[in-house]
């Protein structure tokens, strides 16, 4: 088995334990538009990982969501250090991941080019 291997499935791992969180945490859900983790990406010496979310909803529900996952940040890491068996628990690091929202515009253009085409 290779390292990229097992990084992979770190990652995997990582991104569905967090996920479960957050669909379970009432304080990350309310008011915070609909939150998704899009991916992990864990460094090989396991010792810090960056989370990738992606928030639908207005700016505001963007800033409201990023600001709680910060502050909860130890509770999730908790959280996975509790049910993942790791040598170390990443500690994690949440960046907003807009590709979710650019694909949905890309995609909102293509219609309205379509319309006009008709």
């Amino acid at each position: 088995m290779s390292a990229p291997d097992r990084l992979t499935r770190i990652n995997e791992l990582l991104k569905r334990e967090i996920a479960d969180y957050l669909e379970r945490d009432a304080y990350l859900k309310d008011g915070c538009g609909l939150v998704s983790i899009t991916g992990v990406s864990v460094a090989s010496n396991l010792r810090t990982a960056v989370v990738r979310v992606s928030v639908l909803g207005s700016l505001e529900a963007r800033r409201q969501a990023m600001e709680r996952l910060h502050s909860s940040r130890a509770d999730i890491q908790k959280r996975v250090a509790r049910d993942v068996t790791l040598k170390f628990t990443p500690v994690l690091r949440f960046v907003l991941d807009e590709n979710v929202e650019l694909g949905d515009k890309v995609l909102g253009l293509i219609r309205e080019m379509e319309k006009d085409a008709e």
